[in-house]
């Protein structure tokens, strides 16, 4: 067909440029400069940042694959697909109908619009086709993501492995006092749980929970695993979930396996006390005194 040669190098140039421009943003959040609000998950002595929204995100899709029994794996390729497509935020826009974390569309059969958009719905549409791969944990990343997704640029995940790979394996567990988030104080805090057992709920599942003023103590016995050293894992994961998702819930702090994250410090101190081994104890921000 005449001319289809230039239109096919310009779609490469385009997709290229968006490639640069999503590594581009991520490397902002990775500047030497102090940034207000960010998150950041390290591995091997070196520190991935992101938004608090990007963070959130990434949480969801993290302790999804914890709740579902999937390996660190499906994460990582989760969080590195979330991150090519959307950025790992939820939008309502996209190339042709896609939308959302992972830009699925409607007319290729992933759900309405409004499933869609809800990201809960489409991050376990997407371990759900994941789940039908033979052997993706093994793969590339790159490849299994790109036989989800069907991608006109099918490479183009392999770009965010790294960073991903060390945000899965802090929100599977598997990297103790590895999340860590700088966030500014909850302005005008209430003291209420609501908003933070409704994401325990929305996240968790099943996962018992007990709310006692201002604090919740989420157990995970038989959440991810049934063992002792189960226990300390899923404990990790949803305490560094917990962390990952401060900033929509109001908690100003989080304690876990003699290790604490609080606002005002925001890294794991060692501490004292603390909850029962498996479980994990969140504050949210209390209301002053009057």
């Amino acid at each position: 067909m005449p001319g289809f040669g230039r239109v096919a190098a310009t779609a490469v140039a385009v997709g290229a440029l968006a490639m640069v421009a999503v590594v581009a943003a991520l490397n902002r959040l990775d500047a030497g400069d102090p940034v207000a609000d960010r998150c950041s998950a390290t591995a091997e002595g070196t520190s991935w940042n992101l938004s608090p929204v990007q963070t959130d995100n990434a949480a969801l899709i993290g302790i999804t694959a914890v709740e579902r029994g999937l390996p660190a794996r499906a994460a990582t390729i989760g969080i590195a697909t979330g991150l090519q497509e959307s950025k790992l935020v939820n939008i309502d826009y996209g190339d042709r109908d896609s939308l959302g974390l992972f830009q699925q569309r409607p007319s290729q059969g992933w759900g309405s619009e409004a499933e869609i958009l809800d990201p809960v719905y489409s991050t376990n549409a997407f371990y759900d086709v994941l789940e039908t791969i033979d052997g993706y944990e093994t793969l590339d990343v790159t490849d299994a993501a790109q036989r989800v997704q069907r991608s006109a640029f099918p490479l183009a995940y392999a770009q965010h492995e790294t960073r991903s790979r060390a945000w899965a394996s802090a929100l599977s567990g598997y990297s103790e006092a590895a999340l860590t988030c700088e966030l500014a104080a909850v302005e005008n805090p209430t003291g209420e749980t609501t908003a933070l057992v409704e994401r325990i709920d929305r996240d968790l599942g099943d996962a018992p929970r007990e709310v006692d003023g201002d604090t919740v103590t989420v157990d995970t016995e038989g959440f991810g695993g049934t063992t002792a050293r189960d226990r300390v894992r899923t404990s990790w994961a949803v305490a560094q979930w917990a962390v990952a998702t401060a900033q929509d819930t109001d908690a100003d702090a989080v304690t876990v396996d003699g290790h604490r994250w609080t606002r005002s410090s925001p890294t794991w101190e060692e501490i004292d006390g603390g909850p029962a081994p498996g479980q994990v104890e969140i504050r949210v921000a209390p209301a002053p005194h009057e």
